[in-house]
């Protein structure tokens, strides 16, 4: 027997509700069923063996009181179907072993019992039967053919009513669940829209007063994470602003004091200090959401653009493919996602390949390729994290701030894309921006 962990159960709360309210209304019905039937085929039995006791004794009776010329006619009229006269000895055998059989028998025995002598046995066949053997004042043997009826047929109706009974308790059921699971299919799709830009619909609270306070808890938490994401931009806005007054100081003192190697070190450091901060502001606006509106543009265009701009500043970028198709998206966001990456390829190799597969199931692919030495596979995510830097690239050429790709993964979810990293077999790394159209 497997255990219940591993027993194949439906996945969803709405389809579990459902097979437990249909199984335990069917095992219901089903019991309730066999104790109706059960109960009918007793009373059935209780009248019938009520009945064949006086029928018998009245008819023994008339017998013994007739002619023996006469019984023979008389034979036909007071047979039953389920008994009959024989004048004779009959078939001998076992005593009956059936509880039907044994019931009428003991009725039977109860009757005429006193009055006439009477052995009972069963004959032996197929279906349940019965003999009494007795003998009648004169001494003539006579044998009562019994044979047993457990209850009235069924109806062939009944089933069909069982099945449309069924139905509609199934049908009441579903749609019991559905209301019940309806709000939490509604509540998580609310909280999977609550994304970046934190500009989820509003779940409406009306219903259940439970389904009200969820909505309201799920509203107010919307709200409360706005406010707080509102508060660290504001915060990270005001030191940004505070730090590029005594930033610009301290080049402005650098820059008069006498050239000296410490000098140049001092300048580097202030550059690092002021892209760490712009860099810092630009995440956490990321995370409040892209305020640009979805737009129409033509993508082929905007990556020929990306490219010349790189191509004027002396940088070796090449394009491959082309979408071909117009694309409803956010042009900004898409740009700033791809020069972050390609600043990247060009930062570790010297070069960056930009090559674009057109739409294929909703869908299209931009990747950009370098030949630089890649990344550990199992730091292939944490890269995304905001000021995670591979150790590897921590010095003054490439160490960076450690935001670019966590401001290209955020603008990414903000779009509906998918963003990844891979690295490519024959050495290199493949970043990959998978775009849904918005349309």
């Amino acid at each position: 027997m497997k255990p219940l962990s591993l027993l194949r159960a439906p996945r969803t709360l709405f389809a579990r509700l459902i097979v437990i309210l249909c199984v335990g209304l069917a095992l219901a019905q089903a019991l309730s069923f066999w104790v109706t039937m059960k109960e009918r085929d007793q009373a059935t039995i209780n009248l019938m063996v009520g009945y064949i006791e006086r029928e018998v004794v009245s008819s023994v009776a008339l017998l013994d009181r007739m002619p023996a010329a006469e019984r023979p006619q008389w034979l036909p009229r007071l047979a039953r179907r389920s008994y009959d006269f024989i004048l004779g000895p009959g078939i001998t055998g076992n005593p009956p072993d059936a509880r039907l059989s044994a019931l009428v028998a003991a009725s039977i025995t109860e009757g005429i019992g006193t009055s006439y002598p009477l052995t009972v046995n069963a004959v032996p066949g197929d279906r349940e039967r019965m003999q009494v053997h007795l003998q009648l004042s004169d001494g003539s043997p006579l044998t009562i053919d019994l044979r047993p009826m457990p209850g009235p047929p069924m109806s062939g109706w009944l089933p069909l009513a069982l099945i449309l009974q069924l139905a509609v308790l199934a049908s009441c059921c579903w749609l019991a669940v559905r209301l019940a699971t309806e709000p939490l299919h509604r509540l998580a799709q609310a909280a999977d829209a609550l994304g970046p830009s934190l500009k989820s619909e509003r779940l409406p609270e009306t219903g259940p007063s439970e389904v009200v306070r969820a909505a309201r808890a799920f509203n107010a938490m919307q709200d409360r994470i706005a406010l707080f994401i509102a508060e660290r931009i504001q915060v990270l806005a005001a030191i940004s602003h505070d730090l590029q007054t005594p930033i610009t100081r301290m080049r402005l003192r650098l820059d008069t004091a006498e050239d000296s190697p410490q000098q140049a070190r001092m300048l580097q450091d202030l550059q690092e200090m002021e892209n760490l901060v712009k860099e810092g502001v630009a995440y956490a606006r990321t995370l409040h959401g892209a305020a640009e509106v979805p737009c129409r543009i033509d993508p082929d265009a905007l990556f020929d653009s990306l490219v010349f701009d790189y191509a004027d500043a002396g940088q070796d970028v090449s394009l491959q493919g082309r979408i071909g198709t117009p694309l409803v998206t956010r042009p900004q966001a898409l740009r700033r996602i791809l020069g972050n990456l390609i600043d990247n390829a060009l930062k570790f190799s010297g070069a960056a390949e930009i090559v674009v597969s057109p739409f294929e199931n909703g869908q299209a692919t931009i990747s950009i390729l370098d030949r630089g030495p890649g990344i550990p596979s199992d730091l292939l995510e944490s890269v995304f994290e905001p000021f995670y830097r591979v150790e590897s690239s921590r010095n003054r050429g490439t160490g960076g701030t450690g935001l670019g790709l966590a401001i290209a993964r955020q603008l990414s979810l903000a779009m509906d894309a998918d963003l990844s990293l891979q690295n490519r077999p024959d050495g290199g790394l493949e970043a990959r921006l998978t775009l849904k159209n918005l349309e």
